[in-house]
């Protein structure tokens, strides 16, 4: 048997694709086969429809009815109803991601910030101060640099904290952007899993609902089978012949 033998046509696009890159209609749920047939006639509900197509109108389709309950559609919108055609995977490692665009100065600046916010910064700065301190108001009593009321450590205070201010701000920027690109990156795992779910839901119950019909196809046809069964035996007998 040839290859193209063993492929089957796609009702929409009209190509031969290979069994396993596509479905029959009847797997398709109804709400989604009642939108196929609405933007493309030639549907019949039970024909061959490859991925790719199944694909396309399954983004519309999600895409339409996001419009409906939540109005105008964002970027991040956009952007998790195009996975659900590409089944792309939306996790992945914000912080990764973001500190592979730090530069040096950012990167710098975030170290700063993390040591002054440190118990190593606050015994180390109180080390200093307090040796400053000792040195200009005992040891170096008659020849101090800095004598009370230490104008120099004052004026060294205000510059370490006028510099570090900034840096800190800078720092607490960069994680707040972060912490946004991480919120919207949940927004858009969230979005995609209520929609994936959804559909689930949906497909389980069209498949609930075909098995019930055919079981009960196969109930009414055991159910003629033993009335056409009872009419026999209660049928008589041709009398014999003596």
């Amino acid at each position: 048997m040839s290859k193209a033998a063993a492929k089957v046509e796609c009702q929409i696009c009209k190509q031969l694709k290979s069994p396993e890159n596509g479905t029959i209609g009847e797997v398709v749920r109804p709400s989604l086969s009642d939108f196929i047939a609405k933007k493309d006639p030639q549907w019949d509900g039970k024909g061959f429809i490859c991925f790719d197509d199944l694909g396309k109108f399954r983004r519309d389709y999600v895409k339409e009815v996001l419009e409906d309950e939540i109005g105008e559609l964002s970027a991040l919108d956009n952007e998790v109803v195009e996975s659900l055609q590409a089944h792309e995977i939306l996790s992945s490692d914000i912080s990764k991601q973001f500190e592979k665009k730090l530069t040096f100065g950012e990167r710098l600046s975030d170290s700063i910030a993390a040591f002054g916010g440190s118990w190593t910064f606050i015994i180390f700065f109180s080390v200093v101060l307090l040796v400053w301190i000792g040195a200009n108001s005992f040891i170096l009593a008659t020849r101090a640099f800095d004598p009370y009321p230490y104008i120099l450590m004052n004026l060294v205070l205000s510059a370490l904290a006028a510099l570090q201010a900034p840096v800190i701000m800078m720092s607490q920027n960069r994680s707040e952007a972060r912490d946004r690109a991480r919120g919207e990156n949940d927004y858009k795992i969230n979005l995609k899993a209520e929609l994936e779910i959804r559909h689930l839901h949906e497909k389980i119950d069209h498949l609930l609902r075909r098995q019930y019909n055919r079981l009960f196809e196969i109930q009414q046809i055991q159910i003629e089978l033993l009335e056409e069964l009872t009419r026999k035996s209660e049928k008589p007998s041709p009398p014999r012949a003596t």
